[in-house]
């Protein structure tokens, strides 16, 4: 179980939106290079960085400043997510020293192309499933897709994919609390790998998450934290304690 601090980009910057609105965006830092090498320093065993830019426009916008903050933090891995829709993005991203690659819309709007992406890559691919009420929400999280994230998630978990990356939108950044019934029901329901992400704000979060999968640790990978980290309400060092212990 890690804990991960994301760092998500907009216009070269990192900042932390309120339940995904690009309109409603809070700037943390004009140096994202430097910002990742801080959460390293502060004991993050993993970066979450998204391209929001990407995300909305369907194609990478950050693509070297990514590459810039994977080299700067050597051999620390990290996730990519955000206007993935292709295989040659996400090899390209594999060979700058990414880790894993988060696809979302693509997935979702193109099933095969999660099919082949998983079997080109093997476990290097995580699926991004953002809900909004159980329903998958695509495109930024702008559009209601009207597919079940848990019927999405079983079909995908036959597939050799890393795991998935749930996020409960009405939570995130708002520092309301993580959602756990429906991160460990989607875990559950489909036998999958979680991350779990959205509102995850204080220790005791953390401890309710691993409190809930106590039984079927395996199924928690981890939990992505942004907003609580940067506002300093959740230390990174102290919340990768607790889930070590």
């Amino acid at each position: 179980m890690q804990l991960i601090p994301a760092i998500d980009l907009k216009q070269g910057q990192c900042v932390r939106l309120r339940q995904g609105r690009m309109d409603d965006a809070t700037v943390f830092s004009s140096d994202p290079v430097a910002m990742a090498e801080h959460w390293q320093s502060q004991g993050g065993r993993m970066l979450h960085i998204v391209d929001l830019d990407g995300a909305f426009a369907g194609l990478p916008k950050n693509r070297q400043l990514i590459q810039d903050m994977v080299a700067a933090v050597g051999n620390m891995p990290v996730q990519v997510g955000g206007g993935i829709r292709s295989l040659e993005i996400i090899e390209a991203y594999l060979q700058v020293g990414v880790s894993r690659v988060i696809v979302g819309t693509k997935a979702i709007e193109d099933f095969e192309f999660l099919v082949n992406a998983a079997e080109r890559f093997p476990q290097q691919v995580l699926l991004g499933l953002d809900a909004r009420n159980g329903t998958v929400a695509t495109h930024g999280w702008d559009e209601d897709s009207g597919i079940s994230a848990l019927a999405f998630a079983r079909k995908a978990a036959a597939l050799p994919i890393a795991g998935i990356v749930y996020t409960d939108i009405d939570r995130d950044g708002m520092m309301s609390g993580v959602n756990v019934d429906a991160t460990v029901a989607l875990a559950r329901g489909a036998s999958v790998g979680v991350v779990a992400s959205g509102g995850i704000a204080t220790m005791q979060d953390l401890q309710r998450l691993k409190d809930a999968f106590a039984d079927c640790p395996e199924l928690f990978i981890g939990a992505i934290t942004g907003r609580a980290i940067y506002e300093g309400d959740l230390s990174v060092a102290d919340g990768q304690s607790l889930l070590d212990a």
